[in-house]
């Protein structure tokens, strides 16, 4: 790590640490906690539903708010699963497994506690990762012209869609309606109205942010009042004891957290993984090499702080490709992305160079929020459970008015809660069938600039698709971008073979 890297990260913390700054990160941190423990909601929904109020903030405050909610949503994801059973957002779901074993077995404290130190221990190392490769990446996205933009975000649509052979067709399906939802309003280019069927509200296009609430917002708390009434209302342990771990605890963890942590970050750089498959892969990782795999699922406490230590770590690595090459790594870091993007921002390697208190800034404060967070998830931790204590009955409405205000602030127009009502339908209805939403969330956040692109390419070659191949990056990214919807059938293929194999 070179001395130009250590003098920008020391003027980042000098922006982190401004009062005003600094402030707002515990206030995320906090808020995202409570957000990410909360079953429905999660760091997409809870940094969905807070964009419109960021939008007051000078942008480096905004971003580092929103880093923190982010990250605070990661620690806190684990609480509900810990205790309830129910993983407060996808990349939590591992933590079930073990988590809810061993607080059944009367050691709640415990596995609270390990959740937050192997957050802690994950996102540390992550953010070091983070600093040490985020220039290098920016200088190598220097390279990239208008055809290499495109392709980069072909690749980043096919990734995202193609998580898993079961939800290919799902996936592609999310994307093109997100890819759609892009296309209305006046073409900038030659003056079209496209697709506004007359109505004067949508020539100036649909805006990601109503997009981004109505789908992830009132989509999820939409769908999980249908739980609700399905299963009712969960009880939740109110009296703890000491929240901290024995020596036994941290022999036994200390390995799997440091081991786990690389993969979850390395997963996280990639475009569309996420922190879900990051914690499983983790988990299931760990359950090989240990030497008691019979205890995983009956409460082994290293189960519980593999996933932990890599959905953090994930989620530290899911920025990388958002500052450097203007492609998020997750569905949360796409919303962040359309934030940078209403601030006039263009993020991507020059944006180190043109605003470093904003790149730097929010880099120095992933490193204050971790400790941040650990400090609010461990001592405070038998405080903090006690918001999932809250009927959902009475929450849900208030998240629901919260949506609506929030649209209505961007443009103080009553026309959007149409759009926000028919989105949160559609968030609902893809809820209810199983389509991702985060293939759609990508989409329309990238798509504009993705058309952008196409176009610009196409002007540079006189019309002449052989641009698209010109170079080694376009070649690589086409190939990873096949590798991606390929590779769910040939893990299968793989799986089937070796059972035959087994059979025989």
């Amino acid at each position: 790590m070179d001395t130009s890297v250590i003098s920008n990260l020391m003027f980042g913390f000098s922006v982190a640490m401004k009062w005003q700054n600094f402030g707002m990160m515990i206030v995320g941190s906090a808020l995202g906690t409570v957000l990410g423990m909360l079953p429905g909601l999660g760091p997409s929904t809870g940094i969905a539903l807070l964009l419109p109020l960021t939008f007051v903030m000078p942008a480096e405050m905004a971003l580092i708010t929103m880093c923190a909610v982010y990250y605070g949503a990661m620690f806190g994801g684990s609480r509900s699963s810990i205790l309830l059973n129910i993983p407060g957002d996808g990349a939590a779901v591992a933590s079930c497994f073990d988590g809810y074993p061993m607080a059944q077995q009367g050691r709640a404290e415990a596995a609270l506690a390990i959740s937050a130190i192997a957050s802690f221990i994950g996102g540390l190392i992550s953010c070091v990762a983070f600093v040490a490769i985020a220039v290098p990446v920016a200088r190598f996205a220097l390279r990239f012209g208008p055809p290499e933009y495109f392709v980069l975000m072909i690749f980043a649509l096919a990734a995202t869609a193609a998580i898993s052979k079961e939800a290919l067709l799902r996936g592609l399906i999310s994307m093109f309606i997100g890819l759609a939802l892009t296309t209305v309003g006046i073409d900038l280019q030659s003056g079209v109205q496209r697709f506004t069927f007359g109505t004067v509200e949508l020539q100036s296009g649909i805006d990601f942010v109503v997009v981004i609430i109505g789908v992830y917002g009132l989509g999820e708390i939409l769908h999980e009042y249908q739980t609700l009434r399905t299963k009712g209302e969960a009880h939740v342990q109110k009296k703890f004891g000491r929240i901290w771990i024995s020596w036994e605890d941290w022999r036994r963890c200390w390995l799997p957290m440091l081991r786990q942590t690389p993969i979850g970050f390395f997963i996280g750089v990639l475009p569309g993984a996420g922190g879900t498959i990051a914690a499983m892969m983790s988990y299931n990782n760990e359950k090989q090499l240990s030497k008691h795999p019979e205890e995983f699922g009956r409460g082994a406490i290293e189960g519980l702080a593999a996933p932990e230590a890599a959905n953090n770590a994930c989620s530290i690595g899911a920025m990388i490709p958002m500052f450097t090459l203007g492609v998020p790594g997750s569905g949360t870091t796409a919303v962040m992305l359309g934030a940078l993007m209403i601030y006039g921002l263009q993020p991507g390697p020059l944006l180190f160079q043109h605003n470093p208190e904003i790149a730097w800034g929010v880099i120095a404060s992933l490193f204050l929020a971790n400790v941040i967070c650990a400090i609010i998830n461990i001592p405070l931790a038998g405080l903090l459970v006690r918001v999932l204590a809250v009927p959902p009955r009475v929450l849900y409405p208030l998240v629901i008015g919260m949506a609506f205000l929030g649209v209505y602030t961007i443009n103080y127009s009553a026309s959007e809660f149409v759009l926000l009502t028919l989105l949160g339908l559609l968030g609902y209805f893809m809820k209810c069938y199983k389509i991702p939403t985060a293939p759609l969330i990508l989409a329309v956040v990238v798509g504009a600039s993705m058309e952008q692109s196409f176009r610009q390419a196409l002007l540079m070659s006189d019309g002449s698709g052989a641009i698209f191949f010109r170079s080694s990056i376009c070649n690589v990214l086409w190939l990873l971008a096949v590798l991606s919807i390929a590779w769910p059938f040939i893990s299968d293929w793989r799986q089937k073979k070796k059972s035959a194999a087994a059979d025989a």
